[in-house]
C-alpha cells in the first residue's frame, strides 16, 4: 500500500487525510494493526480492541508478542513474516489463524499482511485480520447436516434417486444399486425411463409433466429392470425438488421392492380362497345333507315289501321333492357363481322395470297388510345391462323386505339418479338385521332364516348380478328399526352426456 503525498505533514490536506483514514479504520469490519520494523504495534482500530478487550494505551507502543500469545507468534512466524513485507516491499496473502485471547472464546481468522510504503520504502507493514469464525462454524455445520443426509439416504432400504426435470438421474443410492444390480457411474445422466419396465411410457412422462406445473408429489408401480434382465416390482413416490428460489429444479423419487409383498398378498389371497371353499363346501354339504336324508329314508321305505300303495306314493313323493330341492340349491350356486352366460347388455329402462317388479309382490304386500310407498323418477332413467338378472335382484330385494314384516308394516322403493349413477332403495320396517350378521349377509349359505326356510344364497347372488353390472349393493340396518339395501349402478354414457 502506498502512502498518498499531502504535502507537509501539518498541513491542513494532511490533517483531512488522516481524519480519513482514521474513519476508513474504524469502519472496517475486520482487524487492522500497523507494525513497525521494531515489531511493534504503531495503530490499531476499534474492532480489533473490541475483539480483544484491549485499550488503545495498552496496545499502541507495545510489541507484537506482547499483544498475541508466543505460541501464536512462532507458529504463523509474524517475525519472519513482517520482515520479509519490509525487505521485498510485497504482501502476504491470507492464511488461516486460530487465536484465542484471554478471557475471550476461540476465533478463527483469515490474515493477510501488506506494506505501507511512502516513496517506495516500506515505513509499516499492516496486518489485516477478517474474523470468520462463524463462516466457518456454518460451514462446518452444513457439511455435517450433509454428511447427515448423505448417510440417511445411503443408509434406506428404499430405493432413493433424483433426476433433473427431463428425467435424466442424477444421485442413486445404495438400495437402488443393490437391487437393480446398475451402480451409480452406470446410471447417471441415463433417462428414468428406460429403467423402469411399465408398459405405458405415456403414464410416466404424464407424471414429470404433473411435477412440472407444480402438483404435489405422485404415486405409481412400475418395474424396475436390473443387470440381469429381470424386473423388481417397486411402488414410487415421486416429489418436486425445490431450489433456493422454491422452484422446482428436479425429482426426487422413493421406491419400495413389492416383492416381498406381492408373495404375501398372493399368500393371503389363496389362504382366503381355501377359506371360502371351506365355508362352501360346508355350506353345500349341509343344504344337500337335508334332502338327501329325506330321499334315503324314502328309499328305504320303499323298498319295504309290506308297505301300503299309499305310502308307497308318499315315499316317491318326497324323493321327487328332495331331488328338486337339491337341483334347486346346485342352481342356485351356479348362478352365484356365473350369474348369467350372456354378457351381452341392452338398454334398461329402470323405471319401468321397478314397476313391472312391484306388480309382481303387490297381492302379497296386501295379503300381509304392508303398505307399498314408492317414489320412482318421472322421467326414463336407462342403463346398460340385462333385465332378467336385475329384475331377479329387485325381486328378491323385495322378498326379502316382505319376509321381515310378517306382522305388517311400510315398504318402501325410491329411484333417482346423480350425473354417474342410477340409485334403487329398498326399504321396510321390519326386524331389522343384527349388527354382528351385517358383515356376513352377502357370504353365500349365511342366513338367519329357520332350518329349512332358507338357503343363504339369495343375497349373494344379488351381490354378484350388482357387481357383474359394475354397480354397488349397501345396506343400513338397525334391530327392530328396518333396513334399506341400495343398489347403485352406471348410467348409460350417452345419457351421461
Amino acid at each position: 500500500m502506498e502512502k498518498i503525498d499531502t504535502g507537509p505533514d501539518n498541513g491542513p490536506e494532511f490533517q483531512r487525510y488522516r481524519t480519513l483514514y482514521e474513519m476508513l479504520l474504524e469502519a472496517i469490519p475486520s482487524s487492522v494493526l500497523l507494525i513497525d520494523q521494531d515489531l511493534r504495534i504503531v495503530s490499531v482500530n476499534r474492532n480489533f480492541l473490541e475483539k480483544n478487550r484491549r485499550t488503545l494505551p495498552d496496545t499502541i507502543g507495545r510489541r507484537l508478542d506482547e499483544v498475541f500469545p508466543a505460541i501464536i507468534i512462532d507458529q504463523m512466524g509474524f517475525a519472519g513474516r513482517i520482515r520479509q513485507v519490509f525487505e521485498k516491499n510485497f504482501h502476504i496473502k491470507g492464511e488461516r489463524m486460530t487465536y484465542r485471547a484471554p478471557g475471550i472464546p476461540l476465533r478463527i481468522y483469515y490474515y493477510s499482511i501488506l506494506p505501507f510504503s511512502w516513496k517506495g520504502v516500506v515505513e509499516l507493514a499492516m496486518l489485516l485480520m477478517e474474523d470468520v469464525t462463524e463462516q466457518v462454524r456454518l460451514s462446518e455445520e452444513v457439511r455435517r447436516v450433509e454428511r447427515h443426509l448423505a448417510s440417511v439416504v445411503e443408509s434406506a432400504q428404499d430405493i432413493v434417486l433424483s433426476t433433473d426435470m427431463e428425467g435424466r438421474i442424477l444421485t442413486w443410492n445404495t438400495a437402488a444399486e443393490r437391487l437393480s444390480g446398475f451402480t451409480l457411474y452406470e446410471v447417471r445422466e441415463q433417462n428414468f425411463f428406460d429403467l423402469c419396465a411399465g408398459d405405458d411410457l405415456g403414464e410416466m412422462e404424464n407424471v414429470f409433466a404433473n411435477l412440472r406445473a407444480g402438483r404435489n408429489a405422485q404415486m405409481a408401480e412400475w418395474d424396475l429392470k436390473t443387470k440381469d434382465g429381470g424386473r423388481v416390482p417397486v411402488s414410487w413416490i415421486f416429489s418436486p425438488m425445490k431450489d433456493h428460489l422454491s422452484q422446482t429444479a428436479g425429482v426426487v423419487a422413493v421406491g419400495r421392492d413389492l416383492t416381498e409383498r406381492r408373495k404375501f398378498e398372493a399368500q393371503l389371497l389363496q389362504s382366503q380362497k381355501l377359506a371360502a371353499l371351506g365355508v362352501m363346501a360346508g355350506g353345500i354339504a349341509h343344504e344337500i345333507r337335508n334332502p338327501l336324508a329325506v330321499c334315503s329314508s324314502a328309499a328305504q321305505f320303499i323298498m319295504e315289501p309290506d308297505i301300503s300303495q299309499e305310502f308307497r306314493q308318499e315315499c316317491a313323493h318326497k324323493i321327487h321333492a328332495g331331488v328338486q330341492r337339491a337341483s334347486m340349491i346346485i342352481e342356485n350356486l351356479l348362478r352365484f357363481a356365473r350369474p348369467s352366460v350372456k354378457t351381452d347388455p341392452k338398454e334398461i329402462n329402470l323405471t319401468r322395470l321397478l314397476e313391472e317388479t312391484l306388480s309382481l309382490v303387490t297381492n302379497q304386500a296386501r295379503i300381509q297388510k304392508i303398505e307399498l310407498h314408492s317414489q320412482l323418477a318421472p322421467e326414463p332413467i336407462c342403463i346398460n345391462g340385462m333385465e332378467g338378472l336385475l329384475q331377479q335382484t329387485f325381486l328378491n330385494l323385495l322378498l326379502n323386505a316382505i319376509k321381515a314384516m310378517p306382522d305388517g308394516g311400510v315398504l318402501g322403493i325410491d329411484l333417482g339418479k346423480t350425473e354417474s349413477e342410477a340409485w334403487v332403495s329398498i326399504s321396510d320396517t321390519g326386524h331389522g338385521i343384527a349388527p354382528g350378521d351385517l358383515n356376513n349377509i352377502f357370504d353365500p349359505f349365511y342366513t338367519t332364516a329357520p332350518a329349512g326356510q332358507g338357503s343363504g344364497l339369495g343375497l349373494s347372488i344379488c351381490y354378484s348380478i350388482v357387481k357383474q353390472h359394475f354397480g354397488t349393493i349397501t345396506v343400513d340396518s338397525e334391530e327392530r328399526q328396518g333396513s334399506k339395501f341400495t343398489v347403485r349402478l352406471p348410467i348409460r354414457e350417452a345419457e351421461a352426456a
